[in-house]
């Protein structure tokens, strides 16, 4: 590849680029259970935001916007644990819990299957499921569970096959090379945490 070739594909991607690299690094420090992990996903979802709007992904734009409310509140929610215990702890989800997120994960894919059908979005029932449980695995990681991993990873992968088929090669080499590998540290690194009482 010529140094122009890869200068042109840096100047028509350096968006989608910028996304890339703010989520590795937010995510990173989310395995870590560092506060500052949540300013870091916040500017990583703004530019998402954009590079999935101008892709007719409607449901993965969307998607941000709840991100910016479970980003807040993960935010809120973590600082109070440090504040009150000194240090970010974890939680094991109730199975009981788990059932109903699962439920209205899939509940979720349909209701938001449908409406981006209506809107002509690209792959709607596909992106809708990953919208769907990706809530839930961002309300799992803004609540501190440990399972929150599991389910990011199973989304994560099929992620990497969305992004391939819309051409998302940096977002698809992301979910794949980084997201996927991130979600099983932060999997282990969680599982080692002091657990919350």
């Amino acid at each position: 590849m010529s140094w122009p070739v890869i200068a042109n594909y840096l100047a028509a991607n350096w968006l989608e680029l910028a996304g890339a690299a703010t989520a590795a690094v937010g995510i990173w420090l989310t395995t870590l259970r560092l506060l500052i992990c949540w300013p870091v996903v916040l500017v990583s979802i703004f530019i998402y935001m954009d590079v999935f709007f101008r892709a007719g992904l409607y449901s993965d734009a969307l998607l941000q916007v709840f991100f910016v409310v479970f980003t807040l509140y993960g935010w809120w929610h973590w600082w109070r644990g440090v504040r009150e215990e000194g240090e970010v702890r974890v939680v094991r989800l109730a199975p009981a819990s788990m059932i109903v997120a699962l439920v209205l994960g899939f509940a979720g894919t349909f209701v938001l299957g449908t409406l981006a059908k209506r809107v002509h979005a690209t792959l709607p029932y596909l992106d809708a499921m990953l919208m769907s449980f990706s809530l839930v695995a961002s309300w799992w990681q803004a609540r501190k569970n440990i399972v929150n991993w599991w389910l990011w990873i199973a989304v994560d992968i099929v992620y990497v096959g969305e992004y391939i088929y819309k051409a998302l090669w940096p977002t698809a080499i992301l979910y794949g090379v980084v997201f996927v590998p991130l979600a099983v540290y932060g999997l282990r690194e969680w599982r080692r945490a002091p657990v919350e009482t």
